[in-house]
């Protein structure tokens, strides 16, 4: 289970992801900016895959992390349906979190606690010492969200 920089080879497996989690998350796999975004973040080495067993017929991330440096925060975060409550989630969040400034506070927007399909997504942050913040609003896909975070660790 080892988190790696994210290759722009990565990128269609990247969108297959997405597709996933769309319903969750906003149409995104279809929108050019992000696309344009996803590209960016893979050259500017702040996207986190873990790979499935590689062929070179298929590649398979097993689930991806993005990182914004500059707003100290995990942008995006999903894990695989088929690859889900196997440890991937934490894993990617540990290893997002150690690329930030664990100095300042570390931020991430995820699903309020009164959205039934983002409990895991809540849990999973709460247990890594998340709190929540301030509302977040409407997500593109109509969910509820809340900005969440985790005081700096020194």
């Amino acid at each position: 289970m080892e988190v790696v920089s994210s290759e722009l080879k990565d990128f269609v497996a990247w969108i297959t992801l997405v597709k996933e989690v769309e319903h969750l998350f906003g149409p995104m796999a279809d929108e050019a900016s992000f696309q344009d975004g996803l590209e960016q973040a893979i050259l500017q080495k702040t996207a986190f895959c873990i790979r499935s067993e590689q062929n070179e017929d298929k590649q398979e991330l097993m689930g991806g992390v993005v990182i914004s440096k500059e707003a100290n925060e995990i942008a995006w975060l999903a894990v695989s349906k088929k690859y889900r409550s196997q440890g991937y989630g934490k894993v990617l969040l540990n290893y997002a979190i150690s690329q930030l400034d664990q100095q300042n506070e570390i931020y991430v927007q995820t699903f309020d606690k009164s959205v039934p399909e983002g409990k895991a997504a809540r849990r999973l942050y709460v247990n890594l010492g998340f709190k929540d913040s301030k509302p977040g609003g409407l997500n593109p896909a109509g969910l509820n969200t809340v900005i969440m975070k985790i005081s700096k660790t020194s």
